[in-house]
């Protein structure tokens, strides 16, 4: 009865005995699981279905990846947690990005978090790849120094990463850019509204808070860049009147909005730096009976499609977060050259901020 188990028979089936059952080289059989443009598509599929009629399931993975030293595997080393990432619309852009080429060159994606707290369980997780693409401002720490003692391929995506190719946007020249849009009519009171410009966990104006590293984090970038074209049309913005929220998500940006929205001077001018506290600020101002832009005029950055389709629509600095993520995945396939990538913004001027 044992030797008659269909599952006894599949575990001593090999390539080789395959191969000889079939009268067929090792290569074909192995061409017909993972490289189908080998052969020709009957030639294939009569091998596929010899195969499943015998019980045989294609070559053992793991000998493979100990044989070749590859897994198939990318890691996409994410900054924030799994479930955050895969709701904010720029993340999952991104992400859109990178499966639409790994799935094309029949390569898997093994979603990692950089908030992992079981370092065990991490090891074992970046061992099952052939490297990564870091995505977001990745702090240091326990999880930045292992990635790096890896020694694996590495590309990194909207922050630089010590030694390792990135892409990216000007995010300074981005917010200059909408700025200076913005200002073409002069405001009363501008306040603008942050995203993790500080080390905190809740909605708060910045007042003397250190800021994030220049280097290492996009807002401040953006920030300077709404600054830098704000002094040069003669406005000066106190830290009192810039705020900061921690996430992208609608309930902190619907407080840091409604708290900007109910201060004194109230602003006619709200410089967010994501569509998302973009939105929820439109929101605010018109639950308040504030008429968008006639009272207050609000722009966003990212370009996500929510922000076209409501009324009024918004106002947005545009960046390509699919491209990005086809641009990382192809540099790290080496079908792009091994340099930085720069991808340019465009300024939309919508109904929020004509």
């Amino acid at each position: 009865m044992e030797m008659n188990n269909p599952v006894n028979r599949q575990r001593r089936l090999t390539v080789k005995l395959m191969a000889e059952k079939l009268n067929v080289s090792t290569a074909t059989i192995s061409n017909a699981f993972n490289r189908p443009d080998q052969l020709s598509d009957a030639r294939r599929r009569w091998i596929l279905e010899e195969c499943r009629r015998h019980g045989y399931m294609g070559p053992n993975a793991a000998a493979r990846s100990l044989r070749t030293g590859r897994t198939g595997n990318v890691g996409v080393m994410l900054a924030d947690n799994l479930a955050y990432s895969l709701t904010d619309p720029v993340a999952s852009e991104f992400l859109h990005g990178l499966a639409e080429v790994f799935d094309q060159r029949r390569m898997n994606m093994l979603l990692l978090s950089s908030q992992e707290d079981d370092e065990h369980r991490s090891r074992l997780q970046e061992a099952m790849v052939d490297g990564f693409i870091v995505y977001g401002w990745l702090k240091k720490g326990r999880t930045y120094d292992r990635l790096l003692q890896h020694g694996k391929q590495m590309v990194a995506v909207d922050f630089d990463l010590e030694g390792c190719t990135w892409v990216n946007i000007d995010n300074y020249d981005g917010a200059r850019c909408i700025a200076e849009h913005a200002l073409k009519q002069p405001p009363s009171n501008v306040a603008i509204m942050g995203l993790r410009l500080v080390d905190t966990d809740r909605v708060c104006r910045i007042r003397d808070q250190e800021l994030f590293n220049e280097v290492r984090a996009i807002s401040v970038r953006r920030l300077r860049g709404y600054l830098d074209a704000l002094e040069a049309a003669g406005h000066h913005v106190s830290s009192d009147r810039i705020w900061s929220t921690p996430t992208n998500t609608h309930q902190d940006a619907y407080q840091a909005a409604r708290e900007a929205l109910t201060s004194a001077p109230r602003p006619d001018l709200m410089l967010c730096m994501s569509d998302r506290i973009a939105l929820a600020a439109i929101q605010v101002a018109l639950q308040m009976g504030l008429k968008v832009p006639e009272d207050v005029r609000i722009v966003g950055f990212d370009g996500i499609p929510e922000g076209a389709n409501l009324h009024p629509s918004l106002t947005t600095m545009y960046q390509q977060s699919a491209e990005k993520g086809r641009t990382a995945a192809q540099i790290f396939l080496g079908e792009k050259e091994d340099g930085n990538v720069l991808l340019p913004t465009c300024l939309m001027v919508r109904e929020s901020c004509p």
